[in-house]
């Protein structure tokens, strides 16, 4: 299986043992390709690229940064994703102008990124705004009809990106977040996207009370990449486990094996992605090889 890692390291980009003005410098001079270098000598070929480095360094997928990943691409045999950015952009906002600029940041992205061929484009339909109208108490007849709305907007979202990129709308991969399952799985459906299922966000209750297992056997069909981390179940009452999921497969109630194997026999061979720190990473991988070693 092909199991990578996000390169949203802080401890990478931000080390802690670093002075204020240390962090600075590194702010100026920062490398991405370096970095990618430096996950890739822990032992992965397939890394997650972070559109939200942007933020921050606004250089990071510059043409000339650019060239640099596709030579480490070549040299390494590498294999990317992105993970389009999700701070500060509300791509289902009823914000008309706010919506538009979202959608430019992530168009620019994907062109930007387009020469490393990525084999998936990983992104949250819907936004910090949409979450909180989900977490809201509100009549549900209100709150449906609000949420409806998210959707809709995120679908004209996705339209004007598939329509403005030329991306094959399979290559989108719409992540399991906070925001209902059946809206986002219906979403996909209709704009003909795959989904990126999150295991920890399933797991503790951002997309509604459903089960991770349900939720697994319906997306299998458009399934294009898995962001695997863990978790702990937080039941059918719509708990919501804020600051729980993102932990080392092993410590929650994943079943790990289960899961994997359920891939295996389904052919999947897409991207598998810890959204982990590097040691929780490697913690994980051993953690594989003791449930399913004919997985790892």
């Amino acid at each position: 299986m092909a199991f990578g890692l996000m390169e949203m390291q802080l401890d990478s980009l931000i080390p802690p043992q670093k002075t204020s003005q240390e962090v600075l410098a590194g702010l100026a001079t920062f490398d991405h390709a370096h970095l990618v270098r430096g996950i890739v000598n822990q032992g992965f070929n397939l890394i997650e690229l972070g559109g939200d480095l942007t933020l921050f360094f606004p250089l990071s997928f510059s043409p000339d940064a650019i060239v640099k990943l596709t030579e480490l691409k070549r040299e390494k045999g590498l294999r990317y994703t992105v993970h389009l950015p999700l701070w500060s952009v509300e791509p289902s906002t009823l914000l008309q102008p706010v919506r538009a600029g979202s959608a430019q940041v992530l168009i620019e992205l994907i062109k930007a990124t387009s020469p490393l061929d990525p084999e998936s484009y990983v992104m949250h339909a819907t936004g910090s705004l949409a979450a909180e109208f989900y977490q809201m108490r509100l009549p549900d007849a209100g709150k449906s009809l609000i949420l409806r709305q998210f959707q809709v907007n995120a679908g004209e979202t996705i339209k004007q990106i598939l329509n403005e990129t030329g991306i094959p709308s399979r290559k989108l991969a719409i992540e399991t977040i906070e925001f209902p399952f059946e809206l986002t799985w219906e979403l996909a459906e209709k704009m003909n996207t795959s989904i990126c299922l999150d295991t920890g966000h399933v797991l503790v209750g951002f997309s509604g009370p459903v089960q991770l297992f349900d939720v697994l056997e319906i997306v299998l069909p458009r399934l294009g990449e898995v962001h695997l981390h863990d978790g702990p179940w937080q039941g059918p009452e719509h708990n919501i486990g804020y600051g729980k999921d993102h932990s080392t497969l092993g410590t929650g109630d994943l079943d790990v094996a289960r899961f994997l194997r359920r891939l295996a026999s389904a052919n999947f061979t897409g991207p598998i992605i810890f959204e982990l720190s590097i040691r929780q990473a490697l913690q994980s991988l051993e953690y594989i090889r003791q449930v399913a070693p004919e997985l790892s």
